[in-house]
């Protein structure tokens, strides 16, 4: 006897369709499995026995021989279970699925309970573009997976419960979501800096363009505060974006409440992170802080104080906004489009170059602790920022700064801008202007071009810092409302790429 089912099987975030072919014929009871199995789908007839029993069900006493099609591809995951139960019990004549359209998705507890699995959003996308319209999944899925809405999902609490929705003993539900946007009260809020205009100009320049920005400043001068805030003043994910970060978090098993996210989301490892933890990987590569940072900010703080060899692979992703992982057994591809927020102190003390302390610091000491950040890894972040201590005129003023708020109203209103320019291009950010397309539009008047000529040569710049120098200055303008870069926003723009050459020299 033969029959088959259909699931799905994940390699980084795409899908795989799995079919699921089942044997029985007449010989000593055993369950072969075929097919690339990894550990979970192999373990998964243990699983899937008792789930059959205890659901009041009889495992069939013959010969079976599973064959996991296509047979070249590894399956990993324990989502297959439910598709496994399904073909076994499908050998039952009350129950024929031998026309089944459907997608079987879950993990199978014991007892014959459905349970959650990790990647379903991702599933039902890719099975979705492969023309697949039907699917049963975990209860607990229902939410992220009812995003799609051109899709028919249900979801099922235990096994039999599928078994009795398929005789049309029952009728299950359909989940139906919507994509709505629930208003988000931050906790943290740009009027709790005071002082430190400089900085939370330079936040604000990061957040229209989606620059990346490095913050050098003692201890307590507000570096980390800032960053933390950061968040509020970003406008909310649109829904291309959201699904993006919903799938990572889902296949990572991250995902809170099963629903959309829809706020740029906030990584910051510790400095004992790895560089596999950092960019991801494992024997089935997994998203790393990169990649669950996607359209969203990795804070990397204390940046010294990681190990070189971590900080140099962040080089290629920030180029190319995505990482390939490749192992022995499989190479993955994950989306990698964050925006890097570096803090550190100037030395290993925190008070070089202080006003109110004094370092007790070698210039050797300071040089090996700043050697852990390269040329090139500077050389790819945009803004550069030195911080000074906050003085006690500010600290003790009654006087609130500008609010996450206003300052998200004009990010939002420079975006916008943006995103009218960029209409028929394929990237959407002023830091993300090709080589190409930097003279048509960023063009600069005589009076800048001479500045930034000074500039170039007096501190030493590579072609890439010319280039998110005039990056940025595009950004100040768009801030400023003017339509052509003058000498103002060019002379702001070198300031914010001059630390550097002070701290790490030419």
């Amino acid at each position: 006897m033969y029959t088959s089912t259909k699931t799905c099987s994940l390699t980084g975030l795409n899908g795989h369709e799995v079919q699921v072919e089942l044997d029985m014929s007449n010989g000593l009871p055993k369950v072969i499995l075929i097919g690339l199995a990894e550990g979970a789908v192999r373990e998964s007839i243990e699983r899937v026995r008792s789930a059959i029993k205890n659901s009041g069900y009889s495992f069939p006493r013959k010969k079976i021989t599973i064959n996991l099609a296509p047979a070249d591809l590894r399956k990993d995951g324990t989502q297959l279970d439910l598709a496994i139960a399904m073909a076994i019990l499908s050998l039952d004549e009350e129950l024929d699925i031998s026309d089944n359209p459907f997608i079987y998705l879950g993990e199978l507890s014991l007892d014959g309970k459905v349970n959650k699995i990790a990647g379903a959003l991702p599933m039902v996308i890719s099975m979705r573009e492969k023309g697949f319209r039907k699917f049963i999944v975990p209860y607990e899925n229902r939410k992220e997976c009812s995003i799609i809405s051109d899709v028919e999902i249900y979801p099922v609490k235990t096994l039999e419960e599928v078994v009795e929705f398929l005789q049309q003993k029952i009728e299950i539900e359909r989940s139906v979501g919507e994509f709505f946007r629930e208003k988000v009260e931050y906790e943290l809020d740009f009027s709790d800096i005071k002082g430190q205009e400089n900085l939370k100009r330079a936040m604000e320049i990061a957040a229209c363009s989606k620059s990346n920005i490095l913050i050098i400043g003692s201890p307590g001068s507000g570096k980390t505060m800032a960053a933390k805030r950061f968040p509020t003043i970003l406008p909310p994910l649109d829904f291309e974006e959201a699904i993006e970060v919903t799938k990572i978090y889902s296949i990572s098993g991250l995902l809170e409440n099963n629903s959309l996210i829809t706020i740029p989301p906030f990584r910051s490892p510790h400095h004992t992170a790895s560089a596999v933890s950092l960019i991801g990987g494992g024997r089935i590569p997994k998203p790393g802080e990169i990649s669950l940072a996607h359209n969203g900010i990795l804070f990397l703080d204390e940046l010294p104080e990681f190990s070189k060899s971590v900080l140099e692979v962040l080089r290629q992703p920030m180029e190319s906004k995505e990482i390939n992982i490749s192992r022995a057994n499989a190479n993955v591809k994950y989306p990698a489009d964050f925006q890097l927020i570096c803090a550190l102190n100037p030395c290993p003390c925190g008070y070089h170059n202080s006003k109110n302390h004094e370092c007790t610091c070698s210039p050797y000491e300071i040089s090996r602790y700043l050697s852990k950040i390269s040329h090139p890894l500077l050389d790819r972040i945009d803004l550069h920022l030195e911080v000074d201590e906050v003085d006690y005129k500010e600290i003790s003023s009654d006087r609130n700064g500008e609010s996450s708020s206003d300052i998200r109203k004009r990010v939002k209103l420079v975006r916008e801008i943006q995103k009218d320019r960029f209409k028929d291009k394929t990237y959407k950010y002023n830091s993300e202007i090709p080589e190409k397309d930097l003279k048509k539009f960023c063009k600069l008047d005589e009076k800048s071009k001479k500045i930034l000529e000074f500039a170039f040569k007096k501190y030493s710049m590579s072609a890439r810092t010319y280039n998110k120098i005039l990056k940025t200055a595009r950004t100040v303008a768009d801030l400023d409302g003017k339509e052509n870069i003058s000498e103002d926003h060019i002379l702001e723009s070198i300031q914010y790429r001059s630390v550097d050459t002070k701290f790490w020299g030419a």
